[in-house]
């Protein structure tokens, strides 16, 4: 079996987190993975405190494990809900879409393991210096809020900047991209998209069904112009938002236009008007499963790798 720092770090199985994808990562899901040995993780998203004050509560009727939230900084609740994951002492706090610096010092001083997802090496660096656990070094090709590096760019040279245990993310699916997550120096792996159909997530079955359909060439960029840009499966909305965004309408009216996209979809499956976020893996993702069976079937796949990476060896 796989294990690595971040084992002994959080007390979990594998070295896993299941990502915080907004209207869908919720208290069961997390549960399911916590309970699979991973680290199952709930999204605050753009939700207020009383939200996610029950969706801990959920949590925690469902497992013993440890579990975490991600923190959306963007969110206008941030502050709210930063204030109530520290006050309920929650293991672990991912964070996104910005600095998570101010909060820091109460997460820290409430025993809150801090694991902030960046997708550069300078984030890295200063999260290192204002006490992060860990890191999630996030590359591009995954699904919701996106950077410019690569995954393959960004791990090993976020691994050079810190010594804190990192952890890589984005177009990981399979055993396959574990195994070459360690090999980047990576000593675990955030997984979204798999988890979008996961037996025990809740999202729309029109979701389920377009990642499941989904090929190699499928997802496409938007939101670039906004400084937010966002990686989700090709559809009517995700084609109009892209022809809207190189017209001549302002940035508000452009904002406008992807209210509420996500729950169109994640909440109603609405596969017009929805905005279906999925990372360039979900070519790979083909068959629904238990959150148990995905992890184990990736970390044997994953043995299986490490064990014959040295075949080329003369």
């Amino acid at each position: 079996m796989i294990k690595t720092p971040l084992c002994s770090l959080l007390g979990i199985e594998y070295p896993i987190f299941q990502g915080g994808m907004a209207w869908i990562s919720d208290g069961k899901l997390a549960a399911a993975v916590s309970n699979a040995g991973g680290l199952g993780i709930i999204s605050a998203m753009n939700a207020d405190a009383q939200y996610l004050q029950e969706q801990i509560a959920l949590c925690r009727s469902l497992t013993d494990k440890p579990f975490g939230v991600n923190i959306m900084l963007m969110s206008p609740f941030a502050a709210e809900v930063a204030e109530l994951t520290a006050r309920e002492k929650v293991a672990v706090v991912t964070t996104g879409a910005g600095n998570p610096s101010k909060y820091m010092p109460a997460w820290l001083e409430a025993g809150v393991k801090v694991i902030p997802v960046v997708a550069s090496v300078g984030m890295a660096k200063l999260v290192t210096k204002a006490g992060a656990s860990a890191i999630i070094a996030e590359g591009g090709e995954s699904g919701g809020h996106v950077g410019e590096l690569t995954t393959m760019v960004l791990v090993p040279q976020v691994c050079d900047a810190t010594d804190l245990p990192v952890l890589a993310a984005g177009g990981i699916a399979d055993g396959r991209g574990i195994a070459a997550a360690f090999q980047l120096g990576a000593v675990g792996v955030q997984v979204g998209t798999r988890f979008l159909v996961a037996e025990e997530c809740g999202v729309h079955p029109n979701y389920k069904k377009k990642v499941l359909k989904a090929n190699d060439i499928s997802t496409m960029v938007t939101g670039k112009r906004l400084g937010h840009p966002v990686r989700q499966i090709k559809n009517p909305f995700a084609k109009d938002f892209l022809k809207a965004e190189y017209s001549q309408i302002s940035d508000e009216e452009l904002e406008a236009l992807g209210r509420g996209a996500l729950y169109r979809a994640a909440i109603e499956g609405d596969e017009k008007t929805g905005d279906f976020l999925a990372g360039q893996i979900a070519g790979m993702v083909n068959k629904e499963q238990p959150a148990a069976e995905i992890i184990k079937e990736m970390f044997e796949e994953a043995e299986e790798v490490l064990k014959n990476a040295g075949k080329w060896l003369a």
